[in-house]
């Protein structure tokens, strides 16, 4: 059973990306909403955000900070009558935000992300002390003065180190591998 939707292009684009599929269901009961640990730090709660879809809303929907804040805890998941995997439904948003360059300005969860990649991509393993490094750098570097007392705890404790650990070659270009067929239309199946 479909509930009424105003603008079936952005409905289809999103339904046709794997973990967009729920959007056609929604009932909007607001389980979603009222699951969500996060919902008042949203801009947009979850069932807010899939009426504005449905409504063709895709600027305000691509530049919610709703996507970024989902932690994947899935009680949405757990709890939707309709079964929709809403977690799901937030990184398709995510990705779409992305893509099409309208990535919130509300919150710095998206240069967090790219860092993460990055150092995944490139050496196979994550560096703590370079990534917070890299991510306070690109997002307020005045936070990374506040951190230091922080990060030399951890330094004196032994539990982060200046050395940056990297896979082997082979494992580099199998992990890059992965990555590009998880990238493919179709490659998270």
């Amino acid at each position: 059973m479909e509930t009424e939707v105003k603008d079936k292009s952005l409905v289809d684009e999103i339904s046709a990306i794997p973990g967009g599929e729920g959007i056609k269901v929604c009932m909007q009961c607001g389980t979603c909403t009222a699951s969500c640990p996060n919902a008042d730090l949203m801009d947009h709660a979850p069932s807010e955000l899939i009426a504005m879809i449905r409504a063709g809303m895709r600027e305000e929907v691509l530049a919610s900070n709703a996507p970024w804040l989902c932690l994947s805890c899935y009680l949405c998941v757990v709890r939707c009558p309709r079964d929709i995997k809403i977690t799901r439904l937030m990184h398709v948003l995510e990705s779409l935000a992305e893509k099409s360059g309208a990535g919130s300005k509300h919150t710095t969860t998206p240069v967090m992300y790219k860092g993460f990649n990055t150092f995944i991509a490139t050496r196979g393993r994550i560096s703590e002390l370079w990534l917070m490094m890299r991510y306070y750098f690109q997002t307020n570097p005045f936070k990374a003065i506040k951190m230091i007392p922080v990060a030399l705890g951890l330094f004196t404790h032994q539990r982060v180190s200046l050395k940056i650990d990297k896979i082997s070659p082979e494992g580099i270009k199998q992990l890059q591998a992965i990555i590009k067929k998880a990238e493919s239309p179709g490659g998270a199946s």
